[in-house]
């Protein structure tokens, strides 16, 4: 009998000032899509979602009805940071909420990749609030919220394994993972 894939939904935003010519979340994206993950794990694209947290959220949690992830990754773009960022955390007024991935377990191996307690306070806090305060009411879901530099910044091989790792990480909790795990292949 085959063993069931590790479910994982990944979103990413459009971009929101005019200078911007594409959002790094989504660019990231675009780059793990052409990376085959078949054998390890089915992962589905929300991709450009608006800049908008009531049209953002709406989209996401439709998507989670829809497809029933073991993991959500939602990707930001982080515009003055220099390493991708995973958010502890998202609030909204008084209430914050944390991922139910130990984070510190998770970025240990990662070269280019920090715990972040700052989410922003802007749409990418928003969306990550929203996500957790509905994946409370569903059984066994997981969402992390990782903040992507802008890749000129940023070495794109260290910054996609780092990614590869987080990716393959939440597939098999952290603890089956060695470094012959990390190498990547394209499709």
């Amino acid at each position: 009998m085959k063993a069931k894939k590790t479910k994982i939904l990944l979103t990413s935003f459009q971009t929101w000032l005019p200078h911007q010519k594409s959002n790094s979340s989504d660019d990231l994206l675009a780059e793990i899509e052409n990376i085959d993950y078949s054998h390890h794990v089915s992962l589905s694209f929300l991709r450009n979602l608006p800049v908008d947290i009531e049209l953002a959220s709406k989209k996401a949690i439709a998507k989670i009805d829809e497809i029933q992830p073991d993991v959500i990754i939602c990707c930001g773009m982080a515009e003055r940071r220099d390493k991708l960022t995973i958010e502890s955390n998202g609030s909204s007024q008084d209430e914050c909420l944390y991922s139910s991935i130990n984070l510190t377990d998770l970025t240990k191996r990662l070269i280019v990749t920090e715990v972040s307690h700052d989410a922003g306070k802007f749409v990418c806090e928003g969306l990550y609030y929203r996500v957790l305060k509905y994946i409370q009411t569903q059984e066994n879901i997981h969402c992390i919220f990782v903040h992507v530099p802008l890749l000129e910044n940023i070495d794109l091989n260290l910054l996609l394994r780092d990614f590869h790792f987080i990716l393959l990480a939440v597939t098999y909790k952290l603890d089956l993972l060695t470094k012959a795990d990390c190498k990547i292949k394209r499709k």
